[in-house]
C-alpha cells in the first residue's frame, strides 16, 4: 500500500473526534510495520489520550 493511503485513512479516523475535541485539533493516527496497520486510533474527546495513545 501507498502512503497516501495510510494518510486518508488517518484522516477518516480523526473525522470521528470532530465534534468532540474542541479546543483541540481532530487527529487520526495509523500505526504502519512493513506494510501492516498495526494500530489505529484517533483523537476522541478533548482532555483524555491523543490519537498515538490510542493507536498503541
Amino acid at each position: 500500500m501507498q502512503d497516501e493511503f495510510y494518510m486518508a485513512r488517518a484522516l477518516k479516523l480523526a473525522q470521528r473526534g470532530r465534534f468532540t475535541t474542541h479546543p483541540n485539533p481532530n487527529v487520526g493516527c495509523v500505526i504502519v510495520n512493513n506494510g501492516d496497520i498495526v494500530g489505529e486510533g484517533y483523537h476522541q474527546r478533548a482532555g483524555e489520550p491523543h490519537a498515538e495513545v490510542h493507536a498503541l
